[in-house]
Parts: C-alpha cells; sequence; structure tokens
C-alpha cells in the first residue's frame, strides 16, 4: 500500500532545515584533515575471468589515511580517457566479487565500486574494517548510531570522507576523463551520492536511487522497519540523548547537504517504500541545488525501478555524456 502523503503533496514538500551555524566548517576541516594524507590509489590488476573487462583491485587511503578497498572496471577496448561512475553499497553489503559489477564498464564507462568501511557481512561481503576512533559511544547493534553522540565521531563522518576520497582515488587513473565523474548508488549508496554532491563541487551527476540518510527524525516517526528503527531504539533507551543525538545526525542529512549539491541529477523514489519513505527523499530532492529529476515508482517497495531504472540512468548519462 502506499505509505506516505500524496504524490501531489509530496511534490510540494520543504520541512524545514535545522543545521549547525558550523556545519561547512565542520565540513572542510573534515576532508582538510584527511587530504593531509595522500590518496595512495593502488590498482593492482585481477584475472578474473572476463574478456571485455578489466578489472582491478583498489586500495586508497581514505578517512584519517585509514586503506578502503574497491573494485575498478574498465572496457578491455578503450583508446581514451572514460567518463567514470563512482558507485557506493547499499547498508550492510560489501564490494563482493568482480562479477557483481559488470554494467557500467559493459556500457562503456570507467566503473569504480567503493567498499563500505566495517559492512559487507548482511548480504554481500566487504573487505574493509572500520577502526573506531577513541570516545565511540554505545551503539545499538547496526552503524546508525555508531558514535551518534558527537559529529566528530560518528561512523558516516568516516564514510562520507571515504566517499570524497574515492573521487579522487578514481580520478589518479590515467583511463578516467578527471572532468567527467558521476556517483551513484542505492539506499545507504544513494544517500551517500547524495553526500558526495553536497561535499564534492568537481563531480558532474549524481544519480541517487531510494536514497537513505535523508530527513532522519521524520523517518524515525513514520516508519518502524530498519535501518531507521537502529536511531529510534537508541532514544528509546537514551531518553536524553535525543536532541544530541539529531543535532549530530543534522551534519549527516541529506536535507541539508542538498542545498549545498550543483552537479545534475537523476533521483528516484518508490511510493510504496516503507524502509525510505518517499517524504524524506523527496524532502532531500525538493531542497536540491542543481538541476534535477526524479523517477517515481508507483508500485514499488525499497527495491525502486531496479533495472528500469538503471535503463534510466544509461539514458541520462548518455545524454550527458554522449
Amino acid at each position: 500500500m502506499f505509505v506516505d502523503l500524496p504524490l501531489e503533496e509530496l511534490q510540494q514538500y520543504y520541512p524545514s532545515r535545522h543545521e549547525s551555524p558550523d556545519f561547512d566548517s565542520f565540513w572542510a576541516d573534515t576532508l582538510a584533515e584527511t587530504r593531509k594524507f595522500p590518496i595512495n590509489a593502488i590498482f593492482t590488476p585481477v584475472e578474473a575471468g572476463y574478456k571485455t573487462v578489466d578489472v582491478f583491485d583498489v586500495t586508497y587511503n581514505g578517512y584519517g589515511g585509514q586503506p578502503i578497498k574497491g573494485w575498478f572496471i574498465l572496457p578491455h577496448q578503450r583508446t581514451e580517457p572514460l567518463p567514470c561512475v563512482v558507485e557506493f553499497i547499499g547498508y550492510g553489503g560489501g564490494r563482493g566479487l568482480p562479477i557483481d559489477w559488470l554494467h557500467w564498464a559493459s556500457v562503456g564507462y570507467a566503473h569504480f565500486v567503493m567498499d563500505t568501511r566495517g559492512q559487507g557481512t548482511t548480504w554481500r561481503q566487504g573487505d574493509t574494517p572500520d577502526p573506531e576512533p577513541d570516545g565511540a559511544n554505545p551503539h545499538f547493534p547496526g552503524f546508525m548510531t555508531r558514535g551518534i553522540l558527537n559529529p566528530k565521531t560518528y561512523y558516516y563522518r568516516r564514510v562520507f570522507t571515504d566517499a570524497v576520497r574515492a573521487v579522487e582515488a578514481a580520478r589518479t587513473h590515467p583511463a578516467v576523463d578527471k572532468e567527467h565523474i558521476a556517483v551513484t548508488g542505492g539506499s545507504q549508496g544513494g544517500g551517500i551520492a547524495l553526500a558526495v554532491a553536497g561535499l564534492e563541487p568537481t563531480i558532474e551527476a549524481t544519480m541517487p536511487d531510494v536514497p537513505f540518510l535523508c530527513h532522519y527524525r521524520k523517518a524515525t516517526e513514520i516508519t518502524d522497519t530498519h535501518p531507521y528503527a537502529e536511531i529510534a531504539r537508541f532514544c528509546k533507551t537514551h531518553r536524553e540523548k535525543i536532541e544530541t543525538v539529531f543535532t549530530t545526525l543534522n551534519y549527516f542529512d541529506g536535507v541539508n547537504l542538498a542545498p549545498r549539491a550543483h552537479a545534475k541529477a537523476l533521483f528516484s523514489v518508490a511510493l510504496m517504500d516503507d524502509i525510505c519513505p518517499p517524504r524524506t527523499v523527496f524532502a532531500a530532492y525538493n531542497h536540491y541545488a542543481g538541476p534535477k529529476d526524479i523517477r517515481v515508482w508507483h508500485y514499488n517497495n525499497h527495491e525502486g525501478g531496479e533495472s528500469f531504472q538503471t535503463i534510466e540512468k544509461m539514458k541520462f548519462l548518455a545524454n550527458l555524456w554522449g
């Protein structure tokens, strides 16, 4: 069933934004601290058994100079630097195997896949640990409340920084056209792609599918599904910390990052999605500052458009890159 406001109301949904005065300096300082470490991107060829693509195992320095894994996949036949799609992964999943990532290279683009630190045991394997910093608070199982009592220790500070660095790592490879970078992902990956658009002004396009990590407080009020339920469960126990929790989350909310994003954007939303309710997606989309469009999947849950949305993204990039 439809789980949220009617589409006509969603299209006009502009919730108030709440952000701390140091929002921009917080992120500028975070990225500057990490950029003191060399990116040191290493692309190691992998014999994966494919004749039409070349596969590389990637390691680069993310947040705090910590090593992040990934895959880099190129069309085997190429004569010049290629536009690159940098992709981020849904909640709980890891980078898996090269066979999981053949699409964008088959279209003719370079494809960089970032492993998500600490994840990769729920539905696809990952290879990147998350060394927690000192001062991380007790948290509800999962990642949503890890370090949540202070924005400097919050888990997604590290993940969003890793993601900006993934773009920088992709640009170091000679097969990549540095001027033509798009970021994408579904659910958590979509939320990360939106964050990168707000933090890295040089990317050309972002394609967030049914994005997570948006409009956190409202999400905890209108859905009881995980992962947003992790935040609600934490607040249920830590009753005196509720305002601290949402003050931290304001630094990581897609609704606050969207007005800082100017890349061309193609969003997607599903009107029967009870994991990332439509209101949370439209809150970010409506506040998005750059040229934008959205595909609405009326009778779908959190799977969204799946292959149909992939075709929409292919058309979007074909119009952008030729």
